[in-house]
């Protein structure tokens, strides 16, 4: 058993590997006995389990100490988890890596198993984001450490892409130092030959998701990446919920087209029972969880309220700026700006919506999103408080350019 499973692994460590390492790698050793990497689909997560394990076998794809499973592999699907992972050790295994646990039946109850028998062995596991470690048959929270993954932040975009090294930005730094921080960027962008706006605009259309790098045209990556949201709602998320049927998915889907055309929306409850034909309140607002939880939209709550489970959002968008280019007929700049901001700033940090402005961070710092001829008339008089601005390069003290935000991870 083992041997064919180490060729599958020797394959997949040969095809999946990438020069280019994400933020994760860098902010997570993944050292500890049990690791669950969570995202959405298409963000990396196998590139980085990938990297993780070559790493801990200093580049030997041929190391017999490591072993990478994709779990709804066909020669991985009839087998029990357990059962290799109890081989495996045996033969003096050391680091074993699950990919897409989701897809594998009873996988909370396997993971549970194997993490409680082999305490020296070390277990990676990735998911879905929608995956519930904590209401999974057997909780795992307990017993694993849960990172959630994002995708390309700008910052990582531009090394992708023209192969210059930025450092990053705390928040504090970009709002105290921002004309400095841009200007040594913007000096560096252009004598790489580029032009920072440029770039920026090429990574709100296609830049969110590693893979656009593997095609030659937009089109394809658009099919591709609406190709990868028909496969979360059909595949993945009743691999998580077994009760969604078949018109349930419908529905979901239908929620979705609904929430393209109008972001930011603010719901209306009874307007969308009605135009989706749900009948309680309760399963729109369970629909609408899974397309969050599944990193299609994002939802965001009022200042001092939190957004708890099932409740209502003041706004929703779609996840990233990408989504709006493939899923919107006409996508709206104004949108587009906002998700930009809000994806870059709830990584590390908590966001709502203020009484004034657009965005309340850390329940102390307002910020209103616009293009660059915005007036701060509806910040005026708010202490702490900044715009952020589109097509700007370099801002003026309370005037900070949208692109900056993208130096946070």
């Amino acid at each position: 058993m083992l041997d064919e499973l180490f060729q599958l692994s020797q394959t997949f460590q040969q095809l999946r590997n990438r020069s280019f390492r994400r933020y994760f790698l860098q902010d997570h050793s993944l050292n500890n006995h049990f690791s669950i990497i969570l995202g959405q689909r298409g963000i990396g997560k196998t590139t980085v389990m990938i990297q993780h394990l070559l790493d801990q076998s200093a580049g030997d794809r041929f190391s017999r100490k490591v072993l990478y499973l994709q779990s709804d592999h066909f020669l991985v699907a009839p087998l029990s988890l357990y059962e290799i992972a109890d081989e495996f050790y045996k033969m003096g295994g050391k680091l074993i890596c699950f990919d897409e646990i989701h897809k594998y039946r009873d996988w909370s109850m396997e993971l549970k198993s194997i993490t409680d028998t082999f305490p020296d062995l070390r277990i990676v596991a990735s998911g879905s984001s929608a995956l519930e470690i904590g209401k999974g048959s057997h909780d795992l929270s307990r017993r694993a450490l849960v990172y959630n993954m994002y995708g390309l932040s700008f910052r990582e975009y531009i090394t992708m892409t023209t192969g210059i090294d930025l450092d990053r930005l705390s928040l504090e730094t970009l709002l105290s130092g921002h004309q400095h921080a841009t200007d040594g960027i913007v000096t560096r962008i252009e004598e790489g030959g580029e032009k920072i706006l440029a770039l920026f605009s090429r990574y709100l259309a296609t830049g969110f998701y590693p893979y656009f790098q593997e095609y030659a045209d937009s089109a394809q990556f658009y099919l591709t990446l609406e190709q990868n949201i028909h496969t979360t709602l059909e595949a993945d998320l009743p691999a998580i919920y077994p009760s969604l049927n078949g018109a349930s998915i419908s529905k979901i889907k239908r929620l979705l087209a609904v929430i393209s055309t109008l972001v930011p929306y603010t719901p209306d409850m009874k307007k969308l029972k009605k135009l989706l034909e749900i009948g309680d309140e309760r399963t729109l607002k369970t629909y609408l969880k899974h397309l969050e939880d599944a990193g299609i939209v994002l939802t965001i709550a009022k200042s001092g309220k939190g957004l708890r489970p099932l409740e209502k959002p003041a706004k929703i968008y779609l996840n990233n700026p990408n989504l709006y280019y493939a899923l919107a007929s006409t996508p709206d700049r104004g949108a587009i700006r906002e998700t930009f901001f809000l994806n870059m700033l709830r990584v590390g940090h908590q966001v709502s919506v203020p009484e004034r402005g657009d965005f309340l961070v850390d329940e102390t710092l307002t910020f209103e999103v616009g293009g660059k001829n915005k007036k701060s008339n509806q910040i005026q008089g708010v202490e702490q408080a900044w715009l952020v601005l589109d097509n700007l390069e370099i801002g003026t003290e309370k005037r900070i350019p949208l692109w900056l935000f993208g130096f946070l991870y």
